[in-house]
């Protein structure tokens, strides 16, 4: 399996005992101490997934997710939270990350949730490869499952596009079923990044 995990974590000792869990199963990995060395120090052509702590100074997890979405970078996250942050991992899955791990976490759940990012990432790398297919996919939704996907993608609950929509919560409902099958994809995480991909590329040409 290739892909690097890129770790970042305030915590030396975090970032040093994920990478040595990496290095144990042959999967290579790279450490950044705050969001801001990795926004630096990231290639958006590497592919792997990022293990990141929620809470990070200055620039926090959510905050550096929401950057990675706007540049258009299509990485898969696995959140590290604590006990009392339940409710910022729920707004980040909303916001199209992969998973998230409670600490104390098992190593072997670690690795088996880092392998599966891993294939998740290299799945999607190949249909982004593709980027016209994705193009008449999403062309092939109507106005208004464009308009809801637009919101699945900004991490919106079903009651809020319901609401903003002016629909039901089971309208909401049938237009997501529509929308993945569509677009062929098997999670929220792969419809948020290959949207934003297709939308970075297309803007990117119109500049």
């Amino acid at each position: 399996m290739t892909g690097t995990v890129f770790i970042v974590d305030d915590e030396e000792a975090v970032r040093d005992s994920i990478g040595l869990l990496m290095r144990s199963v042959g999967i290579p990995s790279k450490t950044f101490a705050d969001a801001h060395s990795f926004l630096a120090g990231y290639d958006p052509e590497q592919g792997g997934c990022v293990v990141l702590d929620i809470r990070l100074p200055r620039m926090n997890g959510l905050d550096l997710q929401q950057e990675m979405n706007r540049r258009g970078w299509v990485l898969p996250i696995i959140f590290i939270t604590g006990h009392g942050d339940v409710p910022m991992a729920v707004e980040a899955m909303r916001a199209g990350a992969a998973d998230f791990l409670q600490k104390p976490f098992n190593d072997d759940d670690l690795i088996r949730r880092v392998q599966k990012a891993l294939a998740q990432d290299a799945e999607v790398r190949e249909q982004l490869r593709g980027r016209e297919t994705l193009r008449q996919r999403r062309d092939s939704l109507t106005p208004r499952e464009r308009e809801v996907a637009a919101r699945m993608v900004t991490g919106d609950a079903n009651k809020v596009i319901a609401i903003d929509l002016g629909l039901s919560e089971r309208t909401v409902e049938l237009h997501r079923a529509h929308i993945m099958q569509k677009m062929e994809v098997r999670s929220l995480a792969q419809l948020v990044r290959i949207w934003l991909q297709l939308e970075g590329t297309e803007a990117s040409r119109a500049q």
